[in-house]
């Protein structure tokens, strides 16, 4: 069944492009549009079957009945009161953001119909080119409705990402952005710190170990820097907490406390062992 006739994507990376090819394959929609600053991007958004059709302009999308903002967190708050002033009355706008708060205070004052969502899903590697159609089957959603947010908009959104293949999961803007702190923000901090503070003379010696551990560690830097500094109270308390444990393992160790270390380790064992 057919949820919209045109869909327009703006930001056409890994993320925009997976939604696209999967919208297509789906059969979601008559017609997905791309735009993206990048003609490249348009090029090979088009020859990933992507999109139908794309522009670097956004007046392409004033007759979209969906419109996904797919970009760095800083550009979807920068170019919000553009596509307010594009759009038609009765679009629907959602955001794929890794913050929250933020945005849907602005957006949510821009747009009547607008609903915030956050696929959990990615990759460490980013653009167009490692976009794919199955990227959100089994991966989870979560949508940041606020009490202004239409019943029909939330139902609507949330069957899309429904056929996209994700499980959906609500949670207010500033839980979202406390969870994420945790589940994603701070593993980034803590292998982006890891793979810093290792002597590149010994990087010819890693094991597999390592590079499971550090390989977020490959992820785009402006992106991440943009994440982290958009949910800077958040994290701040979540690194507290990280350099907490870390300095009792360290204490533990420089003590031998065997039974402290090992008491330590086994209740995280546990913990990744739940996941």
């Amino acid at each position: 069944m057919i949820l919209f006739n045109q869909v327009a994507i703006v930001g056409t990376g890994l993320i925009g492009g997976s939604i696209g090819m999967a919208l297509k394959k789906n059969h979601i929609c008559r017609q997905v549009i791309g735009v993206s600053f990048h003609k490249r991007s348009i090029d090979l958004a088009k020859r990933k079957k992507a999109i139908d059709t794309g522009s670097q302009s956004l007046k392409i999308i004033k007759d979209a009945d969906l419109v996904i903002l797919a970009t760095p967190v800083e550009l979807i708050l920068k170019l919000a009161p553009q596509i307010a002033r594009v759009i038609k009355k009765d679009c629907i706008i959602i955001d794929v953001g890794s913050t929250k708060e933020g945005i849907v205070a602005k957006l949510g004052k821009l747009f009547p119909n607008y609903i915030g969502t956050h696929p959990l899903t990615g990759s460490e590697k980013r653009g167009i080119v490692n976009a794919k159609e199955d990227l959100f089957k089994n991966s989870s959603c979560l949508l940041t409705p606020t009490r202004n947010t239409a019943v029909f908009v939330r139902k609507r959104i949330e069957e899309l990402w429904v056929r996209l293949g994700a499980r959906v999961f609500y949670l207010s803007p500033d839980k979202h952005d406390e969870a994420l702190s945790f589940i994603s923000h701070l593993p980034h901090i803590a292998a982006f710190a890891l793979i810093g503070v290792i002597p590149g003379k010994f990087l010819n010696f890693a094991s597999g170990g390592l590079k499971d551990t550090t390989r977020i560690a490959a992820s785009d830097s402006e992106l991440w820097t943009d994440i982290f500094l958009n949910n800077q109270k958040n994290l701040l308390r979540a690194i507290h907490e990280f350099e907490g444990k870390i300095s009792l393992i360290k204490q533990a160790i420089k003590k031998k406390n065997r039974k402290l270390l090992n008491k330590i380790l086994a209740e995280a064992k546990s913990k990744r062992e739940a996941l």
